[in-house]
């Protein structure tokens, strides 16, 4: 405000940010080219850091001689296993994993050793001399051959290769399936996807030997694990470690653990003292891997006549790679996410997480729940056909009603699954389209849902689940102050509009700072959609603390009680005659004695959100809010090549409250888009163990020319617990789309899918085996 410009109290109010649609803050740094990304860090004197890989998937180590390389002009350090003291994983029971491959290597391309050299030329000729002796282990490359009788284990402590086996039996199972009119069993198998971000993984280390300090740039979704990680690997105290995370190209799960790259640049850097930059290539990405597990669900489910779900089995196995990584959470995601989207009251679970000789799999946007989800809403699809039944009809059968809790004591507060169905049916025409479109063109539905944040942190420490801290200084200007990463969601936007609202400013008056370790206070990451949800309440609650302090400070200033001061964003007042005091004034006198002013906020989920202990595990899988969404999918299949064109998407998302409608759009679009690549065309593969689509030929992601129109509704139905009663926009989507595409190919077709991606090629295999089936059936009719 133009301090010249007098101010008329009757026309003043406070300034409206949430639900108010806005660019992110961080978006003209990212359009212009000015935003700097870890590998844009060029520091004088930087050196350059190479990593030598495995050439084989399973073996003993017998050396690693590195003598050659050490001595060549140009080598600042060479780093093996022997320089790290501790392992790493994001679970303190699952640290099974060293930077640099100690005694034994368990997938192709695992580090065995890194070099820093001056130059790049210089690296690569250092990695030509070292000298690796093994002797070759068997090696499994599926978890059926993993679990298989007389198997070589891959961990001592995992005899049988089962990482981790999760199971319930809730409720009364086989009396379910008695009771039910329909029981049907199906086999549903997904490939391994990986999450492709623009961004390939890099990290830069300085290390101050006379200071004994650590400062690591790093993209990373996890600042604080990447903080724990370096000091359990390397042996430092925390507090001389510094980790900052600039802007990122993007994450979806692939950075929500720590991974190697960031461990060994900071490992040469202390070797050499001074500055390591290691950026890897794509196919060094790829082979770091951290993408959703390969996995295979045998689901069973029992139907009433009028579509009731009486009772669910689920088998499902994941080829989880070589190490843990987040598999122990991604099994229980699997099994626990069974429940929370409809009324489950009889439901078995058998989770098994094997240990594989392939790159170790993680975290990918909706993490956990994608590949049961793909399965289960494909076989109600089924037997709803079977039944007779509208597929819409049988989803509202098994509605939920909230506030509830779930047979295994997940807490639902709101619920706006009712409204999404309702959208889209009528969105998409439904009603009047359904079984009339022209030959090979279908519609498909499917419902999907996600958590907003775990109410149990992964490493506990007994500290709140989100800080967030504002500085308000003599300028006037305040500083968000988080260790929240931004990592594309737009969640700085979020916190900003959060304070701006409290205290009814402009969101220009105020910028935001993100995980620095050295000022930020520390933050759990950017993981299982928390970040709106946890630091959003505070962010709030830092925002009403530091009101709280302005508004005293007015009401010294105007001699009266803080319950009289009416606060209006850029003008505090005691009464409507008052001509107030501006947010300057206000600010001064705040300030007066106490100098620059930090305002702390603090959240933490409720004991009653934390999912019980009905089964060991389940916890994991509590969350104070789930998000809700529905899509219709509608295709055309050409009969001659078996293409599939997605014609277009009707998709509603229950968010709780968009506090930025503009975002969640971009969010609920995004995670549509990504879903049809995992549906349609992404899959990692191998060929003894060796990693073939390590490129973005060979991998296929939909581009521009495959992307559908996608028609987005956003349902805000105010969950109680969340910011303006705000859940999570940017995961519930993405699993809807697999099996809604895969009903609509039904509908056009007459044929169930059960494998992904559905390619061209595996569909027209699919379309020729129906039509030999056919000719079969049409030739014994004949004979008969």
């Amino acid at each position: 405000m133009n301090e010249t410009t007098p101010i008329d109290p009757e026309k003043i109010e406070p300034v409206k940010s949430i639900g108010v649609p806005m660019p992110l803050v961080d978006g003209p740094e990212k359009v212009s080219g000015k935003a700097n990304y870890t590998a844009d860090f060029l520091e004088h004197g930087a050196l350059v850091g190479r990593i030598l890989r495995s050439p084989v998937a399973h073996a003993e180590i017998l050396s690693i001689d590195t003598s050659a390389a050490e001595t060549l002009p140009g080598v600042e350090a060479v780093a093996t296993g022997a320089d790290f003291v501790g392992q790493f994983g994001v679970l303190p029971i699952a640290r099974t994993e060293w930077p640099i491959a100690r005694d034994r290597v368990r997938y192709r391309g695992e580090p065995i050793a890194a070099v820093a050299a001056i130059d790049v030329e210089t690296a690569q000729k250092a990695l030509d001399l070292i000298e690796f002796e093994y002797v070759e282990l068997p090696a499994y490359f599926t978890a059926e051959d993993a679990i298989a009788e007389g198997v070589t284990p891959l961990h001592e402590k995992r005899p049988n290769n089962v990482e981790r086996h999760v199971d319930y039996d809730l409720g009364e199972v086989d009396k379910g399936f008695e009771e039910a009119e329909l029981v049907c069993e199906g086999t549903y198998d997904c490939a391994e996807v990986c999450q492709v971000q623009t961004e390939p993984h890099a990290a830069m280390a300085a290390y101050d030997g006379e200071r004994d300090r650590l400062t690591v740039h790093a993209s990373t979704q996890v600042p604080y694990y990447v903080h724990l990680m370096l000091e359990q690997t390397l042996g430092m105290p925390k507090s001389r470690i510094r980790v900052i995370k600039p802007h990122i190209g993007g994450g979806f799960g692939s950075r929500t653990e720590c991974l190697h790259v960031e461990l060994i640049a900071s490992a040469l850097a202390r070797k050499c003292n001074g500055t390591v930059r290691i950026i890897l290539s794509r196919e060094e990405t790829f082979v770091t891997h951290r993408g959703r597990p390969e996995q295979n669900t045998t689901l069973k489910m029992g139907m009433s006549k009028d579509g009731r779900i009486t009772a669910v089995d689920t088998t499902t196995t994941q080829r989880g790679g070589a190490y843990a990584g987040y598999g122990t959470v991604t099994i229980l995601y699997s099994g626990s996410m069974v429940f929370a989207l409809y009324d489950i009251q009889n439901a078995r679970y058998n989770g098994y997480r094997v240990l594989t000789n392939t790159p170790p799999c993680g975290a990918f946007r909706g993490h956990g729940t994608v590949n049961v989800r793909f399965a289960f809403e494909s076989l109600m699809d089924e037997m709803a056909t079977k039944l007779g039944l509208d597929p819409f009809e049988v989803r509202r059968k098994n509605l939920l009603k909230a506030p509830t809790f779930t047979a295994n004591d997940l807490m639902v507060n709101s619920y706006g699954l009712p409204e999404c169905l309702d959208i889209v049916e009528k969105a998409s025409g439904w009603k009047d389209r359904k079984g009339k479109l022209a030959p090979f063109r279908g519609l498909g539905i499917a419902c999907s849902h996600y958590v907003s944040g775990a109410s149990k942190p992964v490493n506990w420490t007994g500290e709140p689940h989100a800080t967030v801290n504002i500085k308000l200084d003599f300028d006037g200007s305040l500083t968000i102050l988080t260790g929240a990463p931004e990592i594309g969601q737009g969640s700085s936007t979020i916190l900003t509009q959060c304070v701006a609202e409290v205290l009814g400013l402009d969101v220009t008056r105020i910028r935001i700072l993100t995980s620095d370790s050295l000022v930020t206070p520390k933050d759990n990451g950017a993981y299982s959609s928390r970040v709106t949800y946890m630091v959003g309440n505070a962010a709030i609650d830092a925002a009403t603390n530091l009101k709280a302090i302005l508004v005293e400070a007015a009401a010294r200033k105007m001699d009266v009680q803080p319950e009289d001061v009416e606060c209006l964003g850029e003008v505090y007042r005691a009464g409507s005659q008052d001509q107030g005091l501006t947010f300057e004034e206000v600010v001064v006198a705040a300030l007066e004695g106490t100098g620059t002013i930090t305002a702390r906020g603090n959240f933490d989920t409720i004991p009653e959100s934390w999912g019980g202990d009905k089964y060991r595990g389940a916890a994991i899988g509590g969350s104070m809010a789930f998000s809700y969404a529905a899509q219709v999918v509608e295709i055309e299949i050409d009969p001659d090549t078996a293409d599939i064109r997605v014609e277009k998407v009707w998709v509603a998302h229950d968010c709780g409250k968009a506090l930025n409608p503009l975002a969640v759009e971009g969010q609920i679009e995004g995670s549509v888009w990504m879903g049809m690549g995992q549906a349609m065309t992404e899959e990692t593969r191998y060929h003894k163990g060796l990693g073939i689509t390590g490129n973005m030929l060979d991998y296929r992601v939909p581009t521009i020319i495959e992307s559908p129109p996608i028609e987005t509704h956003i349902v805000e139905s105010i969950d109680p617990h969340g910011p303006f009663g705000a859940k999570e926009a940017g995961e519930a989507s993405l699993a809807g789309f697999l099996p809604a595409l895969t009903n609509a190919i039904a509908d056009a077709l007459d044929i169930r899918v059960s494998e992904l991606p559905i390619t061209p090629d595996r569909l027209m295999e699919i379309m020729e085996e129906k039509k030999k089936a056919a000719r079969k059936n049409a030739d014994q009719k004949v004979s008969a």
